[in-house]
């Protein structure tokens, strides 16, 4: 067994779509970034490569890149399981904190959990899903950004 973590943050800016873990929410700003910006996505996807000593996000998906450009987390995954195959190992589970202000994210918890599960090929439960605020700490708090934690845990194939 293999474990790793990841984290991200990004702005909260006018004129992009809110998409965490695969999931767009309905809100009046997203978040700022090369790829789609989805905070919870690039954390997991660092914490997948960072348990098979495969570096971070930054090092296969590099923002100088343009075919990076507006990428979804779903794309990052599909060669990130490819990289983890090679090496013997796929994923067993992720655990993550989305701290965030607003919107709230209960109402689309379980629809990030499915599509993250769909996307690591891991049943639901796998795949937990934890939603803090900054409590008006910083510019997370005061609802100018967002960011998240995941733990990953590696199994041989």
């Amino acid at each position: 067994m293999r474990v790793g973590i990841g984290f991200d943050s990004h702005r909260l800016i006018e004129g992009r779509k809110l998409i965490l873990g695969l999931v767009e929410i309905p809100f009046e700003r997203g978040l700022a970034g090369h790829s789609d910006g989805d905070v919870l996505s690039h954390a997991i996807a660092d914490a997948l490569l960072g348990a098979a000593g495969l570096g971070d996000i930054g090092q296969h998906f590099p923002d100088s890149d343009p075919a990076w450009s507006g990428a979804s987390g779903a794309v990052f995954f599909s060669r990130i399981l490819e990289l983890l195959r090679e090496k013997g190992y796929r994923p067993a589970s992720v655990d993550t904190v989305v701290i965030l202000e607003r919107p709230k994210l209960a109402p689309h918890r379980d629809a990030i959990r499915q599509a993250l599960a769909a996307a690591l090929g891991l049943d639901c439960d796998a795949v937990n899903i934890k939603a803090k605020t900054a409590e008006g700490l910083g510019e997370i708090g005061h609802g100018q950004a967002a960011a998240a934690h995941a733990i990953a845990v590696l199994e041989p194939l």
